[in-house]
């Protein structure tokens, strides 16, 4: 197996074309996805319904997600990215379609919508495989904060274009920035070459996938650490998903607000997201990262529990919070994706990858199926809080037998 990659100013350059395009992808799928989700929320009012559309968005990417990364070893990244993409953009062209002839209806929008998790399935991984091949080793854990950085912004300003936009234009225009934005993104991506992992054809045909996967399993095995990070990672994803679900729906029914006060809270979490990883795009390295992540799981919990508890009609308070919360998201995952790209081999990355996120968030379409539930009987002010709790306590065990393995670990090396 050939897996020879020159990394260097050249492959990083042509990278940041790349990325440059993706931003822009970043920033139509902002505006399209917050403006469906505000819809859905003000048209149904159902907790229930908004659970649902959660769930069907997250069930196929976690399953396409599992086996996603042993043919992005394999196939050329750069292919890919196009076809889903083009998919994923034809998948919002329908969408669009269906608000122009004014025949959208919540449950077709939910099912429809549900695709494009199914397309970002083979996306997140294959863009997260090529960093690697193409960003020098020493840029990377800069490369990685600066990518949450203008994402960030662009989240911020996502849902904020969409709150204005959605005063005095109709849907369909709105939605209509998404295939747009991708077809920028599209032209970018033609115009950019992307490095492609050479692998013996003779030794393909002999490993079937599952054998592959057993690869990437054993591989994630001898990084101990990052397994443990996993695991909490698995947890945690599963006890936010009421968050990500009804946060629009706890700010419009729990403290009467508006769509308007929706997207500056939102904004305000995406605001500390910008501040966060900032701070990771200018930090080299982070000493003791190990321990500020489980930290930064342990803060994101509290403030979760926080916004549950918030008196109605204090969005300041709640903006404030919700700020923290997302600062602390950047500076965790970029912790976390340096390691990885770091310590795993390039040729193995895709399947890293692929089992990394079906791994953080294999129970989180349970988390969203019972969230409707659950939100029914306790409301979602309770839910939230009861959440955080679990969060901490599971987040103080796990860190607990991780500090206890890793100290065993060191003294045995002693």
């Amino acid at each position: 197996m050939n897996t020879e990659i020159t990394v260097n100013e050249k492959t990083f350059k042509t990278y940041l074309l790349f990325w440059s395009g993706q931003l822009f992808s970043v920033l139509g799928s902002s505006i399209s996805q917050f403006t469906i989700i505000l819809w859905l929320t003000e048209i149904t009012g159902s907790t229930m319904l908004l659970s649902l559309s959660s769930f069907l968005y997250i069930l196929p990417m976690t399953i396409v997600i599992t086996f996603a990364g042993v043919l992005i070893d394999r196939w050329n990244r750069k292919k890919i990215i196009m076809v889903v993409d083009s998919l994923q953009a034809s998948i919002m062209v329908l969408i669009v379609f269906l608000f122009l002839f004014k025949i959208a209806e919540p449950i077709p929008i939910i099912a429809i919508n549900g695709l494009l998790g199914l397309f970002q399935g083979f996306h997140i991984p294959t863009v997260n495989a090529i960093v690697p091949t193409m960003v020098p080793k020493e840029r990377l854990s800069r490369m990685n904060g600066a990518n949450l950085f203008l994402t960030g912004f662009l989240q911020i300003i996502g849902p904020i274009i969409a709150a204005m936009l959605m005063a005095f234009l109709p849907i369909t225009i709105i939605l209509l920035l998404d295939p747009i934005t991708f077809v920028i993104a599209f032209i970018i991506l033609i115009l950019t070459s992307i490095p492609t992992i050479k692998i013996d054809v003779t030794s393909i045909q002999k490993k079937s996938y599952l054998e592959d996967l057993k690869i990437g399993f054993q591989t994630l095995k001898l990084i101990p650490v990052v397994l443990m990070m996993l695991i909490i990672a698995m947890f945690i994803n599963f006890l936010l998903r009421p968050f990500s679900v009804f946060m629009p729906y706890l700010i419009l029914f729990n403290h009467s607000g508006t769509p308007t006060n929706v997207a500056i809270v939102l904004a305000c979490m995406n605001g500390g997201t910008l501040l966060g990883a900032l701070v990771t795009s200018i930090k080299k390295h982070w000493k003791h990262g190990f321990f500020i992540y489980f930290g930064g799981e342990f803060l994101i919990m509290a403030t979760y529990g926080i916004i549950g508890i918030t008196p109605h009609g204090y969005f300041l308070l709640m903006s404030i919070i919700i700020a923290i919360l997302g600062f602390t998201f950047p500076i965790i995952n970029t912790i976390y994706l340096t390691i990885m790209q770091q310590k795993v081999p390039k040729e193995k990355l895709g399947r890293i990858s692929s089992i990394d996120y079906a791994i953080s968030s294999a129970i989180s379409p349970i988390g969203v199926l019972i969230s409707g539930p659950l939100a029914e009987i306790f409301g979602v002010p309770k839910l939230f809080l009861f959440c955080s709790i679990i969060g901490m306590t599971i987040t103080i065990i796990i860190w607990w037998i991780a500090y206890t393995r890793v100290n065993n670990r060191n003294n045995a090396n002693q």
